[in-house]
């Protein structure tokens, strides 16, 4: 009886030391941090992602996943709830994003800024503030793979439609044609060698030929050559014709001047003369033609007139 009472002792001995460490054992660990509690939204899968996987602040450990679960105001949306360390700079433009472990596969919550906002974002259990989880780079690349087999999908019915056996023929045709005209562009090149030997001597002539038009060109502007020496002679030939031209038309002025003042009364003078004597020279040409013996006797007076002597009235010569 009395080893029994000593075993009995010493288990229950033993379980109260067990007892002891367990509760050891989670006071030491047991977490008295304060956290603020957040809402991840996401869209995307969350594949590799538990409850407690850890929750990062730019590669700072911040927090734990508390829970995921679906929204059920929104089909098909995806709630995580994360619980982030007091103090954590969590802000408007605050993003998170799923990162992966490694080789293992197990997902944790990066958070970002990308500084767009930096006013705090308060949250509370009564009032949990949402987050934005953003694609990762994963989803990134799956989508963008996606994208590449479809492109590639497009690229090989293109190659398939390229090598049908229409466009074969239309390809070879083609191909024959550049081979015509490489076999024409090597004849012309043969033709053309003759000329391409004989360019040489044709650029020296052409550098001849410049070296000359330099020189004339220099002889021209020279001021002391012989083409501004002829343009002088000719320019001072002008001027004694020009002096020449001026003094003639000073003689003619002078001459029209003495024209006017001199001979031009004596022409009108001599024109009345004439003119008196060509009026008498008729009047005695009518007079011999009336009567021809006033040629030899002479002209007979004119018949008195009224108030003359022997002027009487034709009708009392009747009487």
């Amino acid at each position: 009886m009395e080893n029994k009472s000593h075993a009995f002792m010493a288990g229950l001995f033993t379980l109260a030391l067990l007892a002891a460490i367990a509760a050891a054992v989670y006071w030491f660990n047991r977490d008295n941090r304060v956290r603020v509690p957040y809402d991840l939204v996401s869209r995307t899968n969350v594949t590799g992602l538990n409850p407690e996987s850890a929750v990062r602040y730019r590669g700072l450990s911040v927090g734990k996943v508390d829970s995921i679960k679906f929204d059920p105001r929104t089909p098909g949306q995806i709630l995580i709830r994360i619980l982030v360390n007091q103090g954590t700079p969590m802000t408007k433009s605050t993003f998170a994003t799923l990162n992966y472990q490694g080789v293992t596969g197990l997902a944790f919550v990066q958070l970002d800024d990308d500084g767009d906002d930096r006013t705090l974002l308060p949250s509370s259990a009564a009032h949990v503030a949402q987050l934005q989880l953003r694609p990762s780079f994963i989803d990134e690349l799956q989508r963008r793979g996606n994208n590449l087999v479809q492109q590639l999908e497009e690229a090989s019915s293109s190659v398939n439609e390229l090598l049908s056996p229409d466009n074969q023929r239309a390809i070879l045709d083609s191909i024959n044609s550049v081979k015509t005209a490489a076999q024409s562009v090597n004849r012309v090149a043969q033709q053309l060698e003759p000329v391409t030997k004989e360019l040489p001597d044709t650029v020296r002539e052409l550098n001849g030929t410049l070296a000359g038009t330099h020189r004339l060109t220099n002889q021209l502007s020279d001021p002391q050559g012989p083409l501004i020496r002829n343009l002088d002679s000719v320019g001072r030939a002008a001027d004694q014709a020009t002096s020449s031209l001026a003094a003639f038309q000073a003689t003619m002025q002078t001459f029209e001047g003495s024209l006017q003042q001199e001979a031009l009364p004596r022409l009108n003078t001599l024109s009345d003369d004439l003119r008196s004597t060509t009026q008498a020279v008729g009047q005695a040409a009518e007079t011999i033609n009336r009567n021809p013996r006033a040629l030899l006797f002479g002209t007979s007076p004119p018949p008195p007139g009224p108030g003359e002597a022997g002027f009487s009235w034709p009708g009392k010569a009747g009487q």
